[in-house]
């Protein structure tokens, strides 16, 4: 009996908000790596995104969150209608209260720059890494290349 006048309590004081200052169909994105910027407090209508808990769209008053991405592609939907794609090997998302996002990832490339056959010879040069590995320290590094060379493969 008292856990749940303890959960009923807590869950009044853990609702989720949604975004109280977005304005207008748009939210302001700014989306980098350490050596590119794509975009600075661009109006978009949405984001795509792949995240650590599965593939989530973001619109304007989406619910304050963090999510880290896993290798896919972010589909960025812009004001005027047309959809701009990118592969991220990894990296962040947050979504402000404000309603704006920004997004911060390890590497980026356009989908259009992905060269198959080159990550085809990545992920067979990573599956032979993987099957020559003696430490668990080198197989986990192995398996992390193929993951990303995989979902490269998916993107291209």
């Amino acid at each position: 009996m008292a856990f749940r006048s303890i959960a009923a309590r807590s869950a009044a004081l853990c609702r989720r908000a949604l975004a109280t200052e977005a304005s207008g169909n748009t939210f302001p994105l700014t989306f980098g790596s350490p050596n590119k910027a794509i975009h600075d407090n661009a109006p978009v209508k949405q984001v795509d995104l792949p995240s650590t808990t599965g593939h989530f769209g973001i619109l304007p008053q989406h619910v304050p969150t963090i999510a880290i991405l896993v290798p896919g592609t972010i589909s960025i939907h812009s004001e005027a209608g047309d959809v701009q794609k990118y592969f991220v090997s990894s990296g962040t998302a947050t979504i402000h209260a404000d309603s704006s996002v920004q997004i911060l990832a390890e590497e980026i490339c356009a989908i259009s720059d992905i060269d198959e056959g080159a990550v085809r010879s990545g992920l067979e040069a990573a599956q032979a890494k993987l099957s020559s590995a003696s430490s668990e320290a080198d197989k986990a590094a192995a398996q992390i290349e193929i993951d990303v060379y995989q979902s490269m493969m998916a993107a291209a």
